[in-house]
């Protein structure tokens, strides 16, 4: 199931089982539906929502189906609805481009507003929003350094312990006999972790790409797959493609 297709039958998804895990020491949870929960925190991330990306190529005179920010909006509130997090962090490319939080329709800001209520909320910059977020809930930042982790939105270049970050939309390829399975993933050695792109229309760039160089150790690095209702865990090694 694609994420745009998930977001139109959520309402039975809501109880799927996550994965754990643990990042430079930390206890993490990997969600099906694309976001990673600190217990211990009470700390939710996610990443690369790209909102407004319909709208950013339709300023461009590109047209694209309208449907992407409710669609990752109505994720994203099922699984903040999940968790209640006391701290939601997003991880840049919050928005597909620099006006698209200032452009945002009421209808969607009201969602935003009604999801933060009672919680703190950090954007991180991005490539795509460089800018922060303009009238939204909480506060913008380059960085964040939080419960022992820092939180960016383009991993640092070589191996780097408690860095969680986002970016480069990670997913790996599992082939079963004649079949071959494509998903979004997080990709972590238990040092640092990349999350996966949580907006509906964004595409993935496979683990074994040249700007995953370097990033991993190998012999370390498991890709837990989104699956339609639960994570998949497989180690570098016994991925195909």
């Amino acid at each position: 199931m694609n994420r745009l297709a998930l977001a139109r039958d959520i309402s039975g998804l809501t109880a799927m089982p996550g994965i754990e895990t643990s990042v430079h020491g930390v206890a993490a949870v990997c969600d099906p539906l694309g976001a990673l929960y600190l217990p211990d925190a009470g700390l939710l991330v996610v990443s690369d929502l790209h909102l407004e990306k319909g709208a950013a190529f339709a300023r461009r005179g590109m047209m694209l189906p309208p449907y992407d920010t409710l669609a990752t909006l109505t994720v994203l509130a099922a699984v903040i609805s999940r968790y209640d997090p006391k701290l939601v962090i997003s991880l840049g490319d919050n928005f597909h481009d620099r006006i698209g939080s200032k452009h945002l329709p009421e209808n969607f800001r009201t969602l935003i507003v009604n999801m933060a209520r009672g919680r703190e909320w950090i954007w991180i910059n991005g490539n795509h929003d460089p800018d922060g977020i303009v009238d939204l809930p909480g506060a913008s930042a380059d960085e964040m350094h939080y419960a022992g982790l820092t939180f960016r939105h383009e991993p640092k270049n070589g191996l780097q312990s408690g860095e969680i970050a986002g970016h480069l939309h990670p997913s790996a390829t599992v082939r079963r006999r004649e079949k071959s399975i494509r998903r979004p993933c997080f990709a972590t050695d238990g040092a640092r972790l990349l999350m996966p792109a949580f907006g509906v229309m964004s595409g993935g760039l496979d683990l074994g790409h040249q700007a995953m160089k370097g990033l991993f150790d190998k012999a370390s690095l498991v890709a837990h797959l989104l699956g339609r209702d639960r994570i998949y865990s497989v180690r570098y090694g016994n991925l195909r493609g």
